[in-house]
């Protein structure tokens, strides 16, 4: 099936999941092309009042496509600096919603497919979900906003820590961290979610939409995270660290890293 994302309004509630259920929801470009169309075709809309992003069959995202993370290995760093600053746009286009944002996440938010929750304005999380922004654990530095968005749910310390490791950990333990704002039984995390955007879109909207301007992100801030994310992936495309890091998750097997940094190439703005 080719990855979509299927959108239900009802009663000022937005709920979008994403789904290509065969890799379980990994970022690929067509997928961040249809959450983004998604995104245009709702944002303005006159009864929206609240936004669920889920998704389907029990997993958030896996995370980035590793098939697509090797095809880039051949590209030159000037494409995939631009490849990756596209990318990141499709999926946080999610950003461009005026009103407040609610991850539902049950299974894997891995990677990408955690920063994507990130981007959202609350989380609420299964206890057993599978949660890791694992880049540096493939050889890769951290994109899709990492250095941004996750400093800004948990604190410096504390994201340092999972970004340097690259560790898994649960929705308890993303609720201790400050990450999510309530974990539950898997069955229970879409009600649960739908409940908060119920009580969300049951507030004055003018009021609450310029709330989510007080609250959202700083674009100015988070758009020199994504350009030194999208240089410094580029820059990771190139080593022998993240060819071994991939050959190292294909296998099952722990990566031996190296630490050979390629030759610096140019990349034009």
């Amino acid at each position: 099936m080719h990855p979509e994302v299927t959108a239900t309004l009802e009663a000022g509630v937005l709920l979008l999941a994403l789904s290509d259920p065969a890799r379980k929801n990994a970022m690929s470009p067509e997928l961040g092309d249809a959450l983004a169309a998604r995104v245009a075709e709702f944002k303005d809309h006159p009864d929206l009042r609240a936004v669920i992003l889920t998704g389907v069959n029990g997993a958030f995202s896996a995370g980035g496509d590793l098939a697509m993370l090797d095809r880039l290995r051949k590209e030159s760093p000037e494409e995939t600096y631009r490849f990756m600053k596209g990318f990141y746009a499709r999926y946080l286009s999610i950003l461009d919603f005026p009103v407040p944002v609610i991850a539902a996440i049950e299974g894997p938010a891995v990677g990408a497919g955690l920063c994507v929750a990130l981007a959202c304005d609350l989380i609420v999380v299964d206890h057993g979900a599978k949660l890791a922004l694992n880049f540096v654990r493939l050889g890769l530095h951290p994109g899709m906003g990492a250095t941004y968005l996750l400093p800004r749910k948990v604190g410096s310390q504390r994201a340092a820590e999972l970004l340097y490791t690259g560790r898994f950990f649960d929705g308890a333990e993303a609720v201790a961290l400050g990450l999510a704002i309530e974990a539950v039984a898997a069955e229970q995390v879409l009600p649960c979610a739908k409940k908060l955007a119920t009580a969300i879109a049951a507030g004055g909207p003018l009021a609450q939409r310029d709330l989510k301007r007080a609250l959202g992100v700083d674009r100015t801030a988070l758009t020199l995270a994504l350009e030194h994310e999208a240089r410094a992936q580029s820059t990771s495309y190139q080593s022998e660290d993240l060819g071994e890091g991939l050959a190292a998750a294909a296998a099952r097997r722990t990566p031996v890293f190296r630490g050979v940094r390629p030759s610096p190439v140019e990349v034009d703005s």
